[in-house]
């Protein structure tokens, strides 16, 4: 689990929303796809769509995917694919962790990614796919040598010559000095278009900021676990800097691994590792926050998913990464974009959710 903390986490649906999720998204497709609808990535020149989807879950056996892999879900993965481009969603984010060869059966997800890329390439030449990965702080990586050598073993997983953004997965125990200055040999060698980090707190982040500033390498990005019911972000300084140093938060776990999607209830807790977190007890107390989000959603013919999606998309300076499993749910998340919440709705469910303990962070947060 200690390698796979950083990715995005993962909604689940019933079967019997999806073809509502289709309608509803559908709407609001034709204005995805223009420039406007893209953001910069802090002080880079890269630029993404407000909305990416995260690919933990692709491949994973150690803590998605009921533990195994198998054709049915590969398959699943490419239509999230698909439809995600489809919609105008074109930022992927992976890991070279994610489906990792230590997991039973499973799969590398910048594998999959790579190869998901290739054939649609192969049948629409002039798609726009916008890639981010990210390097491992593994005790026994030291140096600015282990960034690049890693980068180049995930550029030929994913069979590309770069990749538009590469990060740091978390703070490692050492060596911290070394992987920022990879990140900016990385830049100078052409191999990446922009560089972030990933888990860092607001110390390191500035620290981290500095050090590439001296080189004239903008620091793009954080990517930190963030969500209505998880705001620790701004509760420790880290999204305030970002704001401060013009570096783009990026939300793993926007939708709290499902729990923000109605789809569980106390008498219906997810299942396998999330079960120990969102427990039945915890989504006793987040009922009436989830009624509200339910309520609002009717309120916009909109999804509680696409409704805590909005809510963080609300919060500026902030693209959401939710994870798609399948087509369905790539398409749900692509109907959070196009409307706004009113400050008023985003400040009500703000309070309610101030009301709710939140769950423990990931420990590689506080590195």
């Amino acid at each position: 689990m200690a390698m796979h903390v950083s990715g995005a986490c993962f909604s689940v649906f019933s079967g019997s929303r999806v073809g509502n999720i289709r309608a509803v998204a559908s709407e609001d497709f034709a204005t995805v796809k223009t420039a406007e609808d893209k953001v910069k990535l802090g002080g880079s020149d890269l630029k993404v769509t407000k909305l990416g989807v995260g690919a933990w879950s692709w491949g994973d056996t150690s803590y998605w995917n009921n533990f195994q892999w198998d054709d049915r879900k590969m398959k699943a993965a490419k239509a999230a694919f698909d439809t995600s481009l489809d919609n105008g969603i074109t930022f992927f984010d992976t890991a070279e962790v994610y489906g990792s060869r230590a997991s039973f059966g499973a799969i590398n997800s910048e594998t999959l990614l790579g190869r998901f890329i290739k054939e649609r390439k192969q049948r629409d030449p002039e798609v726009e796919v916008t890639v981010a990965t990210k390097f491992a702080a593994l005790p026994w990586r030291l140096g600015r040598q282990s960034v690049l050598a890693a980068l180049k073993d995930s550029l030929f997983r994913l069979g590309l010559s770069s990749v538009e953004l590469y990060q740091l997965h978390w703070a490692g125990i050492w060596g911290n000095e070394g992987f920022i200055d990879g990140l900016g040999d990385a830049v100078e060698q052409g191999l990446v278009k922009a560089v972030g980090v990933s888990n860092y707190s607001e110390k390191r982040l500035r620290n981290a900021y500095e050090k590439l500033k001296k080189r004239g390498i903008p620091l793009a990005s954080n990517q930190v676990n963030y969500s209505l019911i998880y705001r620790k972000p701004e509760e420790n300084g880290v999204k305030a800097a970002c704001d401060e140093l013009g570096i783009t938060l990026i939300a793993y776990c926007p939708i709290a691994q499902g729990a923000l999607t109605g789809k569980y209830t106390p008498q219906n807790p997810p299942t396998g590792p999330r079960g120990r977190i969102y427990t039945a007890e915890y989504l006793r107390n987040l009922q009436p926050l989830l009624n509200r989000i339910k309520e609002l959603g009717e309120n916009y013919s909109k999804t509680s998913t696409q409704v805590v999606l909005n809510w963080l998309l609300a919060q500026d300076n902030v693209v959401p990464i939710p994870g798609a499993k399948n087509a369905e749910q790539a398409a749900e998340f692509a109907g959070a974009l196009g409307w706004r919440l009113t400050d008023e709705e985003v400040n009500e469910l703000r309070s309610m959710a101030s009301e709710i303990k939140p769950v423990v962070s990931f420990p590689l947060e506080n590195l």
